[in-house]
């Protein structure tokens, strides 16, 4: 049991499952614009998510505990080192127009973790602007690299779901935000800090309601895809509403992360 434990754990803490979810709605995107599912922009989404995710949660601690590493630290480093080779050797092949599209995510994620303000702060110590940050992150690499990808015309149909991750993903991270309420430094300014629980619950309710809305402006609209949202967002809501301080410790990092991978599994199973 210890051992099938231990590979959960590395599984979830080595980001793999994080990636997962990244990289499922990444191809939802593909399906509902009808884009060209190729697999090695699908590994490089996946691979990327490894190196970007890994480097934002170890690199500052493996600076600073460098000769005192753990074991299973040490493994995620070489993991995620493996996987940025991985990633370099893919993405070798794709144009420079998809590489310049790629530079305004990959400095939000360098200055999310790097200190360059005053006080050697990064952006995630900005109180309220940490969770923008990875709805932006990853309504970029979900939903506006597959379109830039595909070399194809940006529609209102794109803006629109670009919108909808961007909303899904701030209240997905509710769920973290609330777990990590007493852990987190008072001078981060999260939002159960800021305004408590509850309106911090109301306030991942409001960003799926409006996703909901979004659904009817759609140009295109498959009502099997449209109905999967729809119990998505159910879900989601749920996830927000049943979120504590003291939750199980695979709540967020597993549940709430894998309700991407859900949704691309209902896609692909009813469509």
């Amino acid at each position: 049991m210890k051992s099938l434990k231990g590979i959960f754990d590395f599984y979830i803490n080595s980001s793999i499952h994080v990636a997962l979810a990244v990289l499922c709605l990444a191809l939802i995107t593909q399906y509902e614009l009808h884009l060209e599912n190729e697999i090695a922009f699908n590994y490089f989404i996946f691979f990327g998510a490894i190196t970007g995710y890994n480097f934002v949660k170890y690199a500052t601690l493996a600076g600073l505990h460098h000769r005192n590493l753990t074991d299973k630290l040490k493994i995620i480093q070489l993991f995620s080192f493996l996987c940025f080779v991985a990633l370099l050797v893919i993405a070798y092949r794709f144009e420079p127009q998809f590489w310049i599209s790629c530079i305004p995510l990959a400095l939000l994620t360098l200055l999310y973790a790097l200190p360059f303000l005053p006080h050697k702060r990064n952006l995630r110590m900005v109180p309220t602007l940490k969770i923008f940050i990875i709805a932006a992150v990853w309504a970029g690499v979900t939903a506006y690299l597959p379109v830039i990808y595909n070399s194809a015309l940006w529609t209102w149909d794109a803006s629109i779901i670009t919108i909808q991750r961007f909303l899904l993903v701030l209240a997905l991270i509710v769920p973290f935000e609330i777990r990590d309420a007493k852990y987190d430094s008072p001078n981060l300014g999260t939002l159960p800090q800021l305004v408590g629980i509850k309106k911090t619950k109301l306030f991942g309710l409001i960003m799926i309601t409006i996703s909901v809305i979004l659904e009817f402006f759609k140009d295109s609209i498959n009502p099997t895809s449209s109905i999967i949202h729809y119990m998505i967002i159910g879900i989601t809501a749920m996830a927000i509403l049943r979120a504590l301080k003291n939750q199980n410790e695979y709540y967020s990092s597993f549940f709430v992360e894998g309700i991407p991978i859900l949704w691309y599994l209902l896609l692909l199973l009813f469509s």
